[in-house]
């Protein structure tokens, strides 16, 4: 064979090897390339929003940062309705229901349901002079003809129980009003084992400690109810007040027809 063909069969045999090479390179996986790192784990992870189920029947509190003037109008020189403490005269922080907000000379003003005579007195305050919104979904309806209160849960019924009201003398009063506060360890059984104070006060017993508040509590005389048969304030079976401690939050609007 001539050095000729020898050369041109060397340079076909290392042309093939090549090919070769290639195709095997290509038919194993290249385990740098497909195999990936584990994900690395963030240092904190932010929370899905939860939207409000039904911003219909959705309401607004807030707790009072230091005492404040409540005005009739939302500007500093209105008519001073009412002056609202940082304090419940029970010790609890004092709160209140939000009904609307407005901006008046560059200064942010919030209409809130006060806690004074007449009832359903509302008042403006500045916004500086509340905590921060807290939002609650129920409403409790307090019904004197039927003789019967209803929880409401984003405007459907989850609670209802027969109840107690104030005597004709003493009548329990209607109007809109809201949970101010709840309070336990009561010295006597007459209160039964939980109370809400509301905002409601009695037009007739304004002499009574505090001012005479309308409470929400439970009873050591199950057997009167339901009837007219307190000073003003709303009694339940110990059962079911416990019952609504459960499904009842503070700032809850409360209704009484």
């Amino acid at each position: 064979m001539s050095s000729r063909a020898v050369a041109s069969t060397a340079l076909v045999a290392a042309v093939a090897g090549s090919l070769l090479l290639l195709l095997l390179m290509r038919s194993q996986p290249d385990e740098e390339a497909t195999t990936l790192p584990a994900p690395i784990q963030p240092a904190f992870s932010i929370p899905r929003l939860t939207p409000i189920a039904s911003p219909e029947h959705a309401s607004r509190w807030a707790s009072v940062l230091r005492p404040v003037e409540a005005r009739a109008a939302a500007r500093g020189g209105a008519h001073v309705v009412a002056v609202l403490e940082a304090a419940t005269p029970e010790g609890t922080a004092n709160l209140v229901l939000v009904l609307q907000n407005a901006v008046s000379d560059g200064e942010a003003w919030a209409k809130v349901r006060l806690p004074v005579l007449p009832n359903n007195s509302t008042g403006w305050v500045p916004r500086r002079a509340l905590g921060g919104y807290r939002v609650v979904q129920t409403r409790l309806v307090v019904d004197r003809g039927l003789l019967e209160a209803t929880l409401l849960r984003n405007g459907n019924p989850v609670f209802r129980a027969p109840v107690g009201i104030g005597k004709p003398r003493w009548p329990t009063p209607p109007g809109e009003f809201y949970i101010r506060n709840r309070l336990r360890g009561f010295e006597s059984a007459f209160y039964g084992p939980l109370a809400f104070g509301t905002s409601a006060r009695s037009s007739v017993l304004t002499d009574w400690p505090a001012g005479g508040f309308v409470g929400i509590h439970g009873t050591d005389r199950p057997d009167l109810l339901p009837g007219q048969v307190s000073h003003g304030c709303i009694r339940m079976r110990n059962e079911d007040i416990l019952e609504l401690g459960r499904l009842m939050p503070v700032g809850t609007p409360l209704t009484i027809t």
